[in-house]
Formats: structure tokens, sequence, C-alpha cells
């Protein structure tokens, strides 16, 4: 009689295991992608839906931050940045190993806020002292923290570097230093990009408003396009994206681009820098990319001269960066998805995913 030596299955290795199988992709999706293209999905019409009105519902949110002006604007990033950190945070974290850690999930945090201070406290100076210059004690305490900001955060950091050296448990440094490389990696992907984002902002919301919404117009014509004509797989690590696709979105990111920078740039409220943290409108005169020069039309035409504004022509490359860098930053989220076998980074917007699925491409550009 032979003896099973198997040892006996407990309910935590059978949680792990069935864990295992719920995060991770079919077997058979590595042989072929010609199943997974859209044109093959046949819930491609209810997912299209779910995908429709999740993104009117965030546009039409965008439109009023866009009308309400820059302060908000800059509310709005820093917001989609914490769901952000949030997402990536939770990635690598392993609920059992946190309970012997209290408190480690607020150090995480600790180096974000401490980052941010960092960032945004270097940006964000110059219009501060602007905003307060009315007041004299509170201008004088905002002087005082501007000309300090680097040592603050310069101490802000030691100290949460001693908290981690001071949380250290054996048995868990692998844990605790993983999460530690972890953490300073989403600090970089996070603000090195943001920094940009933050600056345009307050150099006019048409700085900040054309790449976004050439990232967005390139992301929906992909989808379409792929949707309808798509038959040909474009990489492996994102089996979805089909060569139609791109080129489809490629042509109209560009043709969107010279069209929106005609109409953004016509609106003062959009082209005019912030120069202090106020909410009220602006009104200035139009620079030399804002104002527009005149092209005659052949003399057949009913038209004998056409109006174009100079940032348009700088909106073609804008858009054709857009067509072809910014869905590099979708393939790398792919990939870095089916390194940690997820489907999404999280599920905070229906058919979406989270924000980080949806901010890829924009984190890119």
């Amino acid at each position: 009689m032979q003896k099973d030596n198997s040892a006996p299955s407990t309910p935590t290795s059978a949680r792990a295991r069935h864990r295992r199988r719920s995060n991770e992709f079919p077997a058979d999706e590595s042989k072929t992608n010609g199943h997974l293209l859209l044109v093959n999905d046949h819930n491609k019409y209810r997912s299209m839906w779910i995908r429709a009105c999740s993104s009117l519902w965030m546009l039409g949110f965008f439109l009023l931050v866009i009308y309400l002006g820059h302060l908000y604007v800059l509310a709005m990033v820093v917001i989609i940045q914490i769901f952000m950190a949030r997402e990536l945070f939770n990635l690598l974290r392993k609920s059992h190993e946190d309970k012997h850690l209290p408190g480690f999930r607020l150090l995480n945090w600790h180096f974000y806020f401490t980052a941010m201070l960092f960032v945004y406290g270097r940006i964000l100076s110059h219009r501060l002292v602007n905003t307060v210059t009315s007041d004299k004690i509170f201008y004088r305490l905002v002087s005082r923290l501007i000309k300090y900001q680097m040592v603050i955060c310069y101490f802000s950091y030691i100290a949460g570097f001693m908290w981690f050296i001071l949380t250290l448990k054996k048995k868990m440094y692998k844990y605790q230093f993983g999460q530690f490389a972890w953490t300073h990696m989403i600090l970089i992907v996070v603000f090195t990009q943001s920094a940009f984002t933050v600056a345009n902002i307050f150099e006019g919301i048409f700085w900040f408003l054309l790449p976004a919404s050439l990232i967005a117009v390139n992301d929906v014509a992909a989808y379409f396009f792929g949707f309808f004509f798509g038959k040909t797989p474009l990489i492996k690590i994102s089996p979805k994206k089909t060569w139609e696709g791109f080129i489809g979105a490629s042509v109209a990111t560009t043709i969107s681009a010279f069209v929106l920078a005609n109409i953004y740039g016509s609106f003062q409220w959009l082209t005019c820098p912030r120069k202090d943290l106020s909410t009220g409108w602006l009104h200035c005169d139009p620079g030399p990319l804002f104002k527009p020069e005149y092209y005659p039309l052949l003399p057949w035409l009913p038209w004998t001269e056409i109006a174009i504004l100079p940032v348009q022509w700088h909106a073609l490359w804008l858009g054709l960066f857009a067509s072809i860098i910014a869905p590099f930053g979708g393939f790398f989220a792919s990939g870095f998805k089916r390194a940690f076998k997820i489907k999404d980074f999280g599920a905070s917007i229906p058919g979406h995913g989270g924000l980080t699925d949806r901010m890829d491409c924009q984190a890119s550009c």
C-alpha cells in the first residue's frame, strides 16, 4: 500500500490558490490574440455602453472644473493623484503582513505628502505670495514658510526615514524594504509628470487642456476604430490594441489638434496665465501664438482668406506626439498589470477600471 506524502490542504493555502487563480489571465490567452479583439467580443456593445456613460459623466465633471478656473483644475489634479497613489500603494500590499506592522500604511502617505509639499511648494510659492500681499501678518507667515520650505521638506523626509528604520521587524525585512522601494517608485511616477502638468495650468489652462484633450481623443478614437475595424493585433502585451485603431486614432488626433487649438485659443479665459491663486476671471492681451494670421485662398473658392492661429501649427506636433508616444503609456501599464496578473488597477470607474487605468496615457505626455 502506497503512502500519500502530500501535505493536507489547509484553508489558508486553499484561499491563496483561489486568489491566484482569480487574478490570473486565462491560460490560453498567450496562444493567440485574435479572439481577444473587440470585433470578436460578443459583449462589446454592453461594454461600450457602460464605457460611454462613464465617459460622459467624466466629461461633464471635467468641463465644470475647467469653467471654474485654475485653482479648481489644480485641486482636480491633486485629487486624481491621491487616488492613483492609493491604487498603486494597494497593488503590492499584503493584508497578513500589514497586520503585524501598525502604522506602516501611514508611513507611505507621510512620504507622499512630503513629496507633494516639495513639488508643489516650489511651483506655487510665488503665486501664494502674490495672493496674500494685502494681509501683512499672513504675508510674513507665508514668506517664512516659503523661505524654509526646502528645509521643512528635508527634515520631514528624514523623519519618515527614521520612522521606517524604527519600525523594522524581524522576518519582515524583505516585505518592508520592498514597500519602501515601491513607495519611492510611485512618488517618481506620479510627481515627475504632475510637476509639469501643474506648471502648465498656471501658464494658461490652454496648455493643460489641449494635451489632455488630445490624449482623450486618441484613446476614444483608438477604441472606436478598433471596435468596428480592428483585425490586426498591434502588440502582444495589449492584445485588444490593433493597427487599425492605432492608425485611425493617429489621423483623428492630428486633425483634432488643429481644430481644438483654434477653438481653445479664442478664449482668453484659457490662454491667460494666472499669477496668483485667486479664482476671478482673467483678461489679458493674447500672446503672439494666439493672434490670428491670415492666409490667402485660391481665387475660385468662396472665401478669399483663412485665419489661422500660430499655435495651431504647434498643435499639429502635439497631435503627432499624442498619437505616437501616448499609446506607449498604455502599453507600459498593460505590461505592468500582466506582470502582477491583474486586469485593472482599481474599480472606481465603471467600464474603465481605476483612475490609474484612465491616466496611464496622460502620464506619458
